[in-house]
């Protein structure tokens, strides 16, 4: 079998901070380690004259006596690894790490970087790439931590351009929130030191989790999460986190959380209240932190999570007509994939998994 990766070594997690996703950097690391999860970073020698790439992992417990570990986003294999070559490569990280950690480890999930862009062959595309990981060795977890699709619009144009890539009612719809007063404030580092406006829009998220049957973190979740940007924004980390709250005659009606960091920005959380609807507050807010992230050199808007395909039956079509609305492109990665180190307790550990997976949709379904 060929050596797609020569050794794999544990470095600072400092080294993550070069990866291209927040998912894979250190400022992620470090946020997720306040939360229960344990932060390592690797670096994988590919050999072949290409450079080392960083890897971030997260492991938390699993049940008593043991514990899993989490790939976000990686590992970033080089441009010149085909399809076919993933698959094998992803079975040598997973092996090569596997003495690393914990020795109660039960099994790694990964959530593949690599994408396909939306087209008429996807489906085929997706299934060849679902056979190649399952004849590796992998199993198709029963539920994904990261969304596998969502929706790039790209930066590079100006902004009559963007404007005009976009849904003709989504472009009426940003029109028509500005000609109507909604207001878009924008706050940042500022929110570590004097959270109220954060406490807004927590307050504006149980409203949305209520009303769509959503799950959401805790107050501290949202709040730590600032405190690191804007600790690492001190530092000179070319990341920051911005909350946009859209407001009308005293009313706040909706309000998102960006990330900017790098070519991208992305919206991670998003909010909205049920009053004033018809002013169109939640376009107003998109369009303003797209300008902002074009003005901050980002490439791409990732709106962060679709349903795979347009189906009117899903529980979240609407959220597809709305993000698919402002014109990008729609890509598709392929979930999250699990290496299991124990087969038996992963077997009841993925059983349970799909058992609880089967409660959230059918929950989501009868709203």
């Amino acid at each position: 079998m060929r050596e797609y990766i020569r050794e794999i070594i544990e470095t600072d997690l400092e080294v993550c901070e070069t990866a291209p996703s927040f998912l894979q950097s250190a400022m992620w690391g470090e946020f997720k380690s306040r939360f229960g999860w344990d932060a390592r970073a690797f670096l994988i020698d590919l050999g072949d004259g290409h450079e080392k790439t960083p890897l971030l992992t997260l492991s938390r417990r699993l049940a008593p006596g043991f514990s899993f570990t989490y790939v976000p986003w990686g590992p970033v294999l080089p441009e010149d690894f085909s399809a076919e070559d993933r698959a094998p490569a992803l079975v040598q990280v997973a092996a090569k790490l596997k003495p690393l950690l914990a020795h109660n480890a039960v099994f790694i999930r990964f959530d593949p970087p690599w994408y396909n862009v939306d087209s008429e062959d996807f489906a085929a595309v997706s299934e060849s790439e679902s056979a190649m990981l399952q004849n590796a060795g992998f199993l198709r977890a029963a539920a994904d931590i990261q969304p596998p699709d969502t929706v790039l619009v790209n930066l590079a144009p100006s902004c009559e351009e963007i404007l005009s890539l976009m849904k003709p009612k989504w472009r009426y719809n940003v029109s028509l929130a500005q000609k109507k007063g909604v207001q878009v404030n924008t706050s940042g580092a500022q929110i570590a030191s004097n959270p109220q406006e954060l406490e807004n829009f927590y307050t504006l998220l149980k409203e949305t989790a209520q009303r769509d049957g959503i799950a959401i973190h805790s107050f501290d979740y949202y709040k730590t999460l600032f405190q690191i940007c804007a600790e690492q924004g001190k530092n000179g980390k070319g990341q920051t986190l911005r909350l946009y709250t859209a407001v009308h005659e005293g009313d706040t009606l909706a309000a998102i959380v960006v990330l900017f960091r790098r070519d991208f920005a992305t919206y991670l959380y998003g909010a909205s209240s049920g009053i004033k609807r018809n002013l169109m507050a939640p376009y107003a807010l998109q369009w303003r932190a797209m300008q902002d992230a074009k003005e901050a050199g980002c490439q791409f808007y990732d709106l962060f999570g679709i349903p795979p395909n347009e189906n009117p039956n899903h529980p979240m079509a609407g959220l597809y007509r709305f993000k698919t609305g402002f014109g990008g492109q729609i890509i598709h990665r392929s979930g999250s994939w699990d290496y299991p180190y124990k087969k038996a307790v992963y077997a009841l550990f993925n059983s349970a998994e799909a058992f609880r997976k089967k409660l959230r949709d059918r929950k989501k379904k009868s709203r």
